[in-house]
């Protein structure tokens, strides 16, 4: 089972499985979640090979929309599921082979389609870290400087430092080998016919046009919505605004 970090209390609308995405945490997450919890129990999730969560030598969306399914049975069987990047490809997945798990489901920033970008540069300047060196997150953050120019990015993978014993809570090597099935995306054939939100940043170029058809074709009901002044980590960079347009897809389509 996924290691899961719940905030609030069961009440009587769905609860909101919120899954990260590529080296993120259950924790990156927290505050967004917290907010969230007002009216609805919320759980935020590890995917495997990260955070806290088991690791895997498979990396695969069939796998990690398994690993969700078995979160949303253990909560009773039917959840709002919200996945950023990866975690939405995953959700996806889920929501097209096991559409009786899923209510509605909310994608940030992400598309069911093949990207050409790898994030390899990354995990090779996490595995560039010496780690015997490191005593504080920011003489860590300081070898990334580095490879990594962008300090929000290094900030996001210091996160994932087990400190007390020298290791990244990240399955690099797996991560590593199973790129190519994370930025593709499985044949799938199914459909899912409940709300579906496509949550944009309106810098970011990972939800375009022409993926549209596609997108409608497996999410007859899919709406889009664009968040300005942000890229592709919209929840981290405009928290309040993903926050609203997250509870006005879910209070309109309640």
């Amino acid at each position: 089972m996924l290691n899961m970090i719940r905030h609030g209390s069961a009440t009587d609308l769905p609860p909101l499985v919120i899954v990260h995405g590529l080296f993120g945490s259950a924790r990156n997450w927290g505050v967004i979640a917290k907010r969230l919890s007002d009216r609805r129990e919320v759980i935020a999730v590890d995917q495997r090979n990260h955070g806290d969560s088991p690791r895997s030598e498979s990396h695969s969306y069939p796998d990690m929309a398994a690993d969700i399914a078995e979160v949303i049975e253990s909560l009773g069987g039917k959840a709002d599921v919200l996945g950023h990047s990866m975690g939405g490809k995953a959700v996806m997945v889920l929501a097209l082979t096991r559409p009786d798990l899923v209510n509605r489901a909310i994608l940030a920033d992400i598309a069911p389609v093949t990207y050409t970008h790898s994030q390899m540069e990354n995990i090779e300047a996490m595995r560039a870290v010496d780690l015997t060196q490191v005593e504080k997150r920011s003489e860590a953050n300081d070898q990334l400087a580095a490879h990594i120019s962008d300090p929000t990015l290094r900030s996001f993978f210091t996160q994932s430092l087990d400190l007390q014993n020298k290791r990244w809570k990240l399955n690099l090597d797996v991560l590593a080998a199973e790129m190519p099935k994370i930025i593709g995306f499985p044949q799938i054939d199914g459909q899912f016919d409940g709300p579906a939100l496509f949550l944009s940043g309106a810098n970011s170029d990972y939800v375009q046009a022409e993926h549209r058809p596609r997108i409608k074709e497996l999410f007859p009901n899919a709406k889009f919505a664009k968040l300005p002044g942000c890229g592709h980590w919209l929840h981290a960079e405009k928290p309040r605004e993903f926050e609203a347009a997250v509870r006005a897809f879910l209070d309109l389509t309640a």
